[in-house]
């Protein structure tokens, strides 16, 4: 495979708005393993209202397009601070979501977005980026470990 080079820019509305459904569509499928659908999507709702409530112009957030090098978009990036950090501090950041549009997918353009993403983040003088991947995801999993990310913790579950 071919090492793939992506160019980011900021989201357009249209894409900011195509990406937040896609976005909320998947975190509601991934909590309804957890509650009920409903509570799902309000939490998720209520998720995207707390840390983007300004939607694509939230000061902090870098909502994200990327372009392959004949201009093609290939997929999105989500990236801003770390939840988990004290307010005002910068130095890590959080990849809140990540995509590949399906007709680039297993083409290295995943392992481009995390890398160009990886660039921005730095040039901030962020010294870190954590994200959150679902268990069952193998194959994000595999990219965020061929891309040198290590697990930090674990949460497991078993339905009974």
């Amino acid at each position: 495979m071919d090492t793939q080079q992506v160019k980011l820019r900021k989201m357009t509305p249209e894409e900011y708005d195509a990406a937040t459904k896609h976005r909320e569509a998947e975190s509601v499928r991934v909590l309804s393993r957890l509650m009920p659908e409903d509570l799902a999507r309000e939490r998720v709702l209520q998720g995207t209202a707390r840390f983007l409530p300004d939607g694509l112009e939230t000061a902090g957030h870098h909502l994200l397009t990327a372009e392959n090098g004949s201009g093609q978009a290939v997929g999105n990036a989500w990236v801003g601070p770390d939840p988990s950090q004290a307010a005002g501090a910068v130095s890590a950041a959080w990849l809140y979501d990540i995509n590949v549009f399906a007709p680039f997918r297993r083409r290295g353009y995943g392992a481009a977005i995390l890398a160009a993403v990886e660039e921005l983040i730095a040039r901030e003088g962020r010294t870190a980026l954590g994200l959150n991947v679902v268990g069952d995801n193998e194959a994000a999993i595999a990219l965020y470990r061929r891309s040198g990310y290590d697990v930090t913790s674990m949460t497991m579950r078993k339905t009974l």
